[in-house]
């Protein structure tokens, strides 16, 4: 790992849209609400978390030749995001995801259009290889298909550069289990977990909850947070494991909420801070996003990260 090096996110940036109804939606009609959109992907949310916190981070995406991918790009440049080496692909459509929330704002059911990841490629991987040499620490999500995982794996391993990975999904989660091993922190929510461990995990059972997390380290990874939702976090590397509870008070909106975290926690890592401070971070981040309607809360700053900190 490079002490003075940039951190490296690679992954989905996509143009979010997020309907939330003001009652149950009936089938077959229209439902009144509010539809929303705003720039978004896993990746990226992180990616603009880190730049927000004064972290140096170089972003590794695709996005098409068109207006969106344009305008995703630009927002990500004028966030802090170094996006010099993102891949524009040539008559490709801008990866975009599309969500419905609760009328309390919660998600209910979300489609993802990420086909575009596919462009990165372990041969445009390894072309950036020194991006991997010279960062301080690699995040991924789960979008990238599983060669081009394994190829980040190698070439962390190559350079002793730490790996944090994001499951993204249920269904991208299982795309991880390979590399349980040698990732340096892994952050699902529970359902991912599930899938991860191969376990049941009920979040109002606090214990079973933190044995997941510790079944997940005795798998290899080398520290677990897993999201609870509303019954807060819980947390284990190989010396502890804990909880956190949740912070009380109104949801806007819970998009890029587990983004907000990751990023934190990273920040807190890289910082030489505890991993159940560095949760308290995370589950702050976490909370100033969902308190708002944008995906990555955009007067984030260490300082008032901290200034929430209790």
């Amino acid at each position: 790992m490079n002490p003075d090096g940039h951190v490296l996110v690679i992954g989905a940036a996509n143009f979010d849209v997020k309907a939330r109804p003001d009652q149950a939606p009936a089938s077959g009609t229209s439902t009144p609400g509010i539809i929303r959109s705003s720039v978004g992907g896993v990746a990226r949310n992180i990616a603009e978390n880190l730049a927000r916190l004064e972290i140096e981070t170089v972003l590794l995406t695709a996005v098409g030749d068109d207006d969106t991918g344009a305008h995703i790009l630009g927002h990500a440049a004028a966030s802090g995001i170094n996006i010099s080496e993102a891949l524009i692909a040539e008559g490709e459509r801008t990866g975009s995801y599309m969500a419905m929330l609760t009328s309390s704002g919660m998600l209910d059911v979300a489609i993802d259009d990420m086909a575009i990841l596919s462009s990165l490629t372990p041969t445009y991987l390894h072309s950036h290889k020194a991006l991997f040499e010279t960062a301080r620490l690699v995040a991924i999500d789960a979008n990238l298909t599983p060669d081009s995982i394994l190829a980040v794996v190698y070439l962390c391993k190559q350079f002793e550069t730490p790996l944090c990975a994001d499951p993204t999904s249920t269904t991208l989660a299982e795309r991880l289990i390979p590399h349980l091993g040698e990732l340096h922190m892994i952050a699902p929510n529970h359902v991912e977990a599930e899938v991860l461990s191969g376990m049941v995990i009920d979040p109002m059972d606090g214990e079973k909850s933190r044995t997941a997390a510790a079944h997940l380290v005795m798998q290899g990874a080398e520290r677990v947070i897993i999201t609870l939702g509303e019954q807060g976090v819980v947390y284990a590397d190989a010396e502890t494991y804990g909880y956190i509870p949740a912070v009380t008070g109104q949801t806007v909106d819970p998009t890029g909420a587990g983004d907000a975290m990751s990023a934190a926690i990273i920040f807190g890592l890289l910082e030489g801070i505890p991993l159940d401070e560095c949760v308290k971070l995370g589950v702050v981040a976490a909370t100033l996003t969902m308190r708002t309607r944008e995906a990555v809360r955009p007067d984030l700053t260490v300082d008032l990260l901290y200034s929430e900190l209790t």
